[in-house]
C-alpha cells in the first residue's frame, strides 16, 4: 500500500481545533478519521462520509496510527 506524504496533508495551526493536527485545507481533524479507522470503518466509507477528503487524505492519517 502507498502512504502520501502526511506532512504534505496535514497541519497543525494553533487557531485551528486548538491545534489538534487536521487534514490541510479543510478543519477535519486526524483524530476523527483514525477513530473512524478504529471503529472499522473503510476508507471508502470514509470518504463517502466527508467528501471533501481524498483517499491520499485518509491514507495520511493512516500513517499516524
Amino acid at each position: 500500500m502507498m502512504y502520501a506524504r502526511w506532512q504534505e496533508r496535514i497541519v497543525v495551526e494553533p487557531d485551528l481545533h486548538h491545534g489538534d493536527p487536521c487534514i490541510k485545507g479543510t478543519r477535519i481533524p486526524v483524530a476523527m478519521i483514525m477513530g473512524s479507522l478504529a471503529d472499522g470503518m473503510t476508507t471508502e466509507q470514509i470518504k463517502e462520509a466527508y467528501p471533501q477528503l481524498s483517499l491520499d487524505d485518509i491514507r495520511a492519517a493512516e500513517v499516524m496510527i
